[in-house]
């Protein structure tokens, strides 16, 4: 958070504000719902519609368009592709 409010160059409390303004909810669980969703994916133990509702979109369409979106390649893909981060992620980002 204080990167990124240092390159916004605006205050910490002032970047989650405008953050949780523009996409509905604070940075931090924004970043865990999509953590939960890529880890969902990746354990492949449940089906994209149950993981969209899970994280917060309203339908699997949603999700997958958004996922491919941020990620760079659909959750079907994402599920497929082999595991090289410490985190277990395929980046290693942890957040998908």
């Amino acid at each position: 958070m204080a990167e990124l409010a240092c390159a916004a160059a605006v205050s910490r409390p002032t970047l989650a504000a405008r953050f949780k303004a523009t996409v509905g909810r604070g940075p931090l669980e924004y970043l865990t719902r999509w953590r939960l969703a890529a880890r969902q994916l990746r354990e492949g133990g449940g089906k994209l519609a149950s993981i969209a509702h899970t994280v917060g979109y309203g339908s699997e369409s949603a999700l997958s368009v958004a996922f491919k979106r941020v990620v760079g390649v659909s959750p079907g893909g994402y599920r497929k592709r082999p595991i090289s981060g410490e985190d277990g992620t395929p980046d290693g980002h942890g957040d998908g």
